[in-house]
């Protein structure tokens, strides 16, 4: 029953995404407002979060950040109805992705066994599966294909939501039948069947943890645990570790950076590399203070 509930719902989804981009942000103020003041979804968390993490501004600062926070939160959505029914010509030629720095990715991708990159909550993670499809600063050509790709994923606990959003968020030729997706608790194993292969490892790396947990100490002012399966499974085979910035430009734009951790995890303690993420990622959201997920229950 649930598997047909999915489609039905993706098929709506479809059908309402082939509308245009524009008409898509023309919605997301009707969103953002339902979201914000008719639901007031999740506003103490936003604010708690805002608060703890930026003691020295004031509340009018919070508020105006809170404010921008909800209204990138309704582009978000509407932008992952758009990609979910979107093909690679239509990303392309929507220019919502724009990498700045593929031959970063393309060095560390040729000289590594295979390559753990480390993203986040930060701008649209819902149009990732659209990246191999984006177009690039330099003109350069990412060389990564689609069968390298490995996405791992926390499973979300409504089995609705989390069947609906995997096959959203997929690109044309995973409709078509190639999956990436693997669930964090069965990443080693996948790891160790596919020793042999060049992939490229895709992790949100700042979820709040299962059980096991690897104690940061101070992210944005706050006690902070956080999974380190990735760079556990990254140094035990000698993978590069890669940090993915996604910066919110503008409406509709998004500039997606690569910045190297190491070259060969083996020869870092993940200590040191779990560090180095989250300096990485506070930097970025101090940068764009609304374009991360601050309404995620981060610190429990």
């Amino acid at each position: 029953m649930n598997d047909i509930g999915v489609r039905i719902a993706r098929a709506l989804v479809k059908i309402f995404g082939r509308l245009p981009l524009g008409f898509h942000y023309s919605m997301s103020r009707l969103v953002c407002w339902v979201v914000k003041d008719v639901m007031r979804y999740r506003h103490d968390v936003v604010m708690t979060n805002l608060a703890r993490s930026f003691p020295e501004k004031k509340y009018r600062e919070l508020e105006s950040i809170a404010d921008a926070y909800y209204r990138h939160l309704g582009e978000i959505i509407v932008e992952a109805l758009w990609f979910g029914a979107s093909d690679g010509e239509r990303m392309r030629k929507s220019g919502i992705l724009t990498v700045m720095n593929p031959e970063v990715m393309n060095a560390v991708f040729e000289s590594s066994p295979s390559v753990t990159v480390l993203y986040s909550h930060c701008g649209n993670w819902e149009l990732f599966g659209g990246l191999l499809a984006s177009g690039t600063a330099t003109g350069t050509p990412l060389i990564i294909e689609e069968e390298h790709i490995k996405v791992v994923y926390k499973r979300l606990h409504n089995a609705f939501s989390d069947s609906f959003f995997m096959l959203n968020r997929v690109s044309p030729l995973e409709r078509a039948g190639t999956s990436c997706e693997i669930e964090s608790s069965d990443i080693l194993r996948y790891a160790v069947k596919h020793k042999d292969e060049k992939n490229v490892y895709i992790y949100m790396a700042d979820q709040y943890p299962y059980q096991a947990a690897y104690d940061v100490g101070e992210f944005l002012h706050q006690p902070t645990v956080a999974m380190a399966g990735s760079v556990r499974v990254a140094q035990k085979f000698s993978h590069a570790v890669v940090y993915l910035k996604m910066k919110h430009v503008s409406r509709g734009r998004y500039e997606i950076s690569f910045i190297p951790i190491c070259g060969d995890a083996s020869a870092m303690s993940c200590d040191e590399m779990m560090k180095r993420y989250f300096e990485l990622l506070e930097q970025e959201i101090k940068e764009t203070p609304h374009n991360w997920l601050w309404s995620h229950k981060r610190w429990k």
